[in-house]
This record gives C-alpha cells, sequence and structure tokens, in this order.
C-alpha cells in the first residue's frame, strides 16, 4: 500500500481508503462488516471515512474497530442528528459530534465534515454564503484548537459550489463524490484545481460511481424502461465496454486505477462491504497508475459525454440495475 500526506494537513493516508456507508447493518452483518474492516487495515489501508447519515456505520465502526491498536484514520461528518438538526445552532452541532465519538468509540476524530452544504434544500449551513460563514466553523475551528479533531474538511457533489468552497481557505479536507471517474469527469474542471490551489488534501468517492463502473449494464441501449438514459451516454457506455474487451483490464480495477492515476488525488474510497471485495480492491490498485496510452484513450471515451445529461439522475449507479427506479432529473 501506498500512502501520501494528505495535503497541508500533516496527515499520512493510504492512496486506497474504507468509505463506511456499505459496513452498515443496511448492507452487511455485523461479523461481514467486522471482517471487512480487519481485512482493510492488515492490508494496509488507514483511512476510513463515515457519516451519521450512513445508517448505523459509526456504530458497526465503533464496534469494529473497539480493540484496533494499529495506527488509523477515522473521517466523519456533521449532519443528521439530532432531529431536529439545526445547522446554525453550535448546542446542535456539538451534539452531532459527541454523538459520533460515543459512537466511534473514540476520545477524538482526525477529521470532521461538514457535510453535503451544496445539496439543494437539506441544511442551510452558512449565515453568509459568500464569505462562507457560520456557526459550524466556528465551532470545528474551536474543536481543532482543542486537540479534539486535527483537519476541518468538507464534503459534496455540485462542482461549482465545492470550488467556492475550496477557494474560501477555510477548509483542510474536501471529499468530492459521484463526479470524478472514468465518465464522470466534473471535478477536474474547478474543485480538484481549487482545493490543490489551497493546498486541501483532495479525496475522492464512488469512482465506481455507486455500482455503475463497478458491474457492465451492456443491455441498456436496448432496454425500452431505460428511456432516461440519452443516446449519447449510451453510446459511451458502448465504447467503455469494447475498450474493456480490448484491453482486459476489468472495469473496477480500471475505474479504481483511473483514479490513483492522478497524482492529485491523495486518496480514493472504495465502497466495500466484504472481506473478499476489500482484497479485490487493494490487488487492483497495488498495479499502480494505468499506462498513458490507456489514459489517453480513457480521455477520448469520457469526451463523448463531457458534461451530465439534464435527465440523468445523479445517483445512476443505484438504478442502472432497475432502470424503472427512475424519478425524474437530477434524482436518484
Amino acid at each position: 500500500m501506498n500512502y501520501v500526506t494528505l495535503g497541508g494537513t500533516g496527515i499520512t493516508v493510504s492512496r486506497l481508503g474504507l468509505g463506511g456507508l456499505f459496513v452498515a447493518s443496511f448492507a452487511t452483518a455485523l461479523d461481514q462488516a467486522r471482517s471487512a474492516v480487519n481485512t482493510a487495515l492488515d492490508l494496509g489501508i488507514n483511512y476510513i471515512d463515515t457519516a451519521p447519515t450512513y445508517g448505523d456505520s459509526e456504530e458497526v465502526l465503533g464496534v469494529a474497530l473497539e480493540r484496533e491498536a494499529r495506527p488509523l484514520i477515522m473521517s466523519t461528518k456533521l449532519g443528521g442528528r439530532p432531529q431536529p438538526f439545526l445547522p446554525r445552532d453550535r448546542d446542535t452541532l456539538l451534539q452531532s459530534f459527541e454523538e459520533s465519538l460515543r459512537a466511534l468509540r473514540r476520545e477524538s476524530i482526525d477529521i470532521v465534515m461538514v457535510h453535503e452544504p451544496d445539496r439543494p434544500g437539506q441544511y442551510d449551513w452558512w449565515t453568509d454564503w459568500l464569505d462562507v460563514n457560520g456557526p459550524v466553523l466556528e465551532l470545528l475551528q474551536d474543536l481543532k484548537r482543542q486537540g479534539c479533531i486535527k483537519a476541518i474538511g468538507v464534503g459534496g457533489t455540485t462542482t461549482s459550489e465545492m470550488a467556492h468552497l475550496c477557494r474560501s481557505g477555510k477548509f483542510d479536507v474536501v471529499l468530492t463524490a459521484l463526479n470524478y471517474s472514468l465518465l464522470w469527469r466534473e471535478a477536474a474542471l474547478e474543485v480538484i484545481p481549487a482545493a490543490k490551489e489551497k493546498n486541501m488534501g483532495i479525496i475522492v468517492g464512488s469512482p465506481l460511481h455507486q455500482g455503475a463502473l463497478a458491474t457492465r449494464f451492456d443491455s441498456i441501449s436496448d432496454d425500452p424502461r431505460a428511456y432516461w438514459v440519452s443516446q449519447s451516454r449510451k453510446a459511451q457506455f458502448r465504447e467503455l465496454y469494447a475498450f474493456v474487451d480490448e484491453c482486459g483490464i476489468p472495469l473496477p480495477e480500471l475505474s479504481l486505477r483511473f483514479v490513483l492515476s492522478n497524482p492529485d488525488i491523495h486518496c480514493v474510497l472504495m465502497g466495500a462491504k466484504s472481506a473478499a471485495e476489500v482484497r479485490t480492491n487493494v490487488e487492483a490498485v497495488s498495479k499502480g497508475p494505468l499506462p498513458d496510452e490507456i489514459l489517453k484513450r480513457l480521455d477520448e471515451i469520457a469526451a463523448m459525454v463531457p458534461f451530465r445529461p439534464f435527465n440523468e439522475p445523479f445517483g445512476i449507479g443505484w438504478i442502472l440495475s432497475n432502470p424503472a427506479a427512475y424519478r425524474g432529473p437530477g434524482e436518484a
């Protein structure tokens, strides 16, 4: 496993991290989750990301890691609890943090992020969006001064708003999800350059786009229920699958190695929920960056659909296996 320093934080992280969403009990059993987490640590992964809104992921990780003595970087987020969640109330925010400490069974947490400040209608975090001010930053800065956390992060998907937050200089780490992968490259336009300019740690979530790049959907072009998939996206999928056959690299491996071929990315999060999936992903990234000629061809395929079509769901990976689940533009 390779390690890098997470921007200007001084924190050393493995380039492959474990996303905590799929170790929650809605996704897997406790014994299987514990096995996945222990296998990840055995194979050199030292970064785990979770959130209060990932089901009971924090509680599962707390149990799985209770007696773990190896060095570990833990990241979680603010948001989702207690209810009602008041994003501009310091007591609410502090209670959310303290509940994460309890659930994770830790005395401190390395990185705490403001969760999805770019998601419309979810939380109104800022008293001033232009200057990026609000009680949440005041609390996180206090917790950092007190040694309760090491770094302040922000995580989201909307590239223009996330880039603005990065440019504010008020965050140490950015988690950008669902917008940097084989076919979706929006984060490369503004978020990654803005974060790099501020010497932020850069973490990529959902490199397999929540399943869209974990398996093949060869029949999608002929499925009448997939009317919401644009013709250009269907053509792009066909081109990608043909290239997978040509280069002989499995699609999930190609996806992970593509993200880690970018030296500006410090860590990519896998959504493994079993020890077997962890081993497969670690084996894939151990092969290193993709050759230049493969990256060039992937760039050409990505350029077939340079921007996300309006009617394409952000969580396209969740519903490609069930196209009838489509609920409208921009919805998962």
